[in-house]
């Protein structure tokens, strides 16, 4: 066993639409003063420093970071397409585990561009070509549409056939999530939707509307990680343990099933790791921020955690089980869909939003008695990141 690892610091800036945003380096110099205030140290404490981001040039984690000090540290730029916030947590997470250093920083931030993702180097082989190649293997007939609403969607289309499930599922999702997105301030989108409005939303695939997939938007995000020692010395009180942690990448199964191809087996392997590591179930956890980037993968996703059956998703879904009163609150913040998605910077709001729950802090959306949270941030090409918190 290596040392405990606390959360001692974590900020987030409101999301954006693009256009409406500030330099990505202004944004991360942010969003990395705030998380320090937080924490109630100094830059000077940080020993490692881990910055997400997939659009942009090298070296843009040393360009924000710079605006917060020169301090001649190990600054190391992670892309991991949209699990890359949550992988600069897992690695600086590692490094105070293993006694690397004491205190370290994970920091992600994202300019994004109007409309669906693309890719902006179409003079080499994309990395996600495979499961381009795959889905029309397994579905000849799928619909022609942009890759990720294309993958996100057929998934959908064989969730729904392959467990007889109505439709209006994926819509009553987005509703729940807008409903939690309302108490949030740092919420993209705070407007309350009904299931006839997402329904009836411009279709982007057979059973998927536009009200179902989440926008591009611009932010940044920061933790502060430490040991048990390092929080103790400095004084703070507000720590928040990272109980366990997996990062888990494709298999040949990967190839099996639509499902598979947008990550179910990922999810589902990195959440055993972690049930199994911190000895602590799906049912004994009170809140989870879930990687929501179309409203079916969210349900895709409960049964891969573990919160359900196989092929129960719709009545969790129906019995309200994914809200508050329900069994977990899912996604509080407003999640990807109603929150935001700028990609370097989703996993580690995902880490802000559920430290300020197991702090109390969460103002009018506070999960009542959280002692337990689960993230899941995943990135299709592939890999996922399963993180478990807990204060005493």
């Amino acid at each position: 066993m290596g040392k405990k690892v606390k959360v001692i610091g974590v900020n987030m800036i409101p999301f954006t639409k693009p256009g409406t945003h500030e330099p990505y380096e202004v944004m991360a110099a942010k969003a990395v003063i705030g998380a320090l205030e937080d924490a109630g140290i100094d830059y000077s404490e940080i020993q490692q420093a881990f910055a997400s981001y997939i659009y942009g040039d090298s070296t843009c984690g040393q360009r924000a970071l710079y605006r917060v000090g020169m301090t001649g540290i190990p600054i190391i730029n992670v892309n991991n397409n949209c699990s890359s916030g949550s992988t600069a947590l897992y690695l600086a997470r590692q490094a105070v585990e293993t006694g690397a250093v004491e205190c370290a920083l994970a920091v992600g931030f994202e300019e994004m561009q109007p409309g669906a993702l693309k890719s902006h180097w179409d003079d080499r082989t994309s990395p996600a070509e495979w499961l381009q190649e795959r889905l029309v293997e397994l579905w000849p007939e799928a619909p022609k549409a942009t890759r990720a609403i294309r993958l996100f969607g057929s998934a959908g289309y064989e969730y729904l056939h392959k467990y007889d499930a109505k439709p209006d599922i994926f819509a009553k999702v987005s509703v729940k999530t807008r409903s939690h997105a309302i108490q949030n301030p740092y919420s993209l989108f705070t407007k309350s939707l009904t299931v006839e409005e997402v329904l009836s939303a411009p279709e982007l695939m057979p059973n998927l509307t536009r009200l179902m997939a989440c926008p591009p938007t611009c932010g940044a995000a920061a933790a502060i990680v430490c040991s048990e020692e390092f929080a103790k010395k400095h004084g703070i009180s507000h720590a928040v343990e990272i109980v366990a942690q997996a990062l888990t990448t494709d298999l040949k199964v990967s190839h099996d099933n639509i499902l598979n191809l947008v990550g179910a087996d990922m999810t589902r392997r990195a959440a055993q790791q972690v049930y199994a590591a911190a000895g602590i179930g799906p049912d004994e956890v009170d809140v989870l921020e879930l990687h929501d980037c179309f409203t079916p993968n969210e349900v895709i996703t409960y049964e891969s955690l573990g919160l359900c059956e196989e092929g129960g998703a719709e009545k969790f879904i129906n019995d309200g089980n994914n809200t508050y009163g329900g069994k977990v609150v899912v996604n509080p913040s407003g999640g990807l869909m109603s929150k935001g998605h700028p990609i370097g910077a989703t996993g580690l709001a995902q880490c802000t939003e559920l430290v300020w729950q197991l702090r109390g802090q969460a103002q009018k959306r506070q999960v009542d008695n959280a002692r337990v949270a689960l993230q899941h941030n995943l990135g299709l090409g592939g890999a996922c990141v399963v993180t478990m918190y807990r204060v005493d």
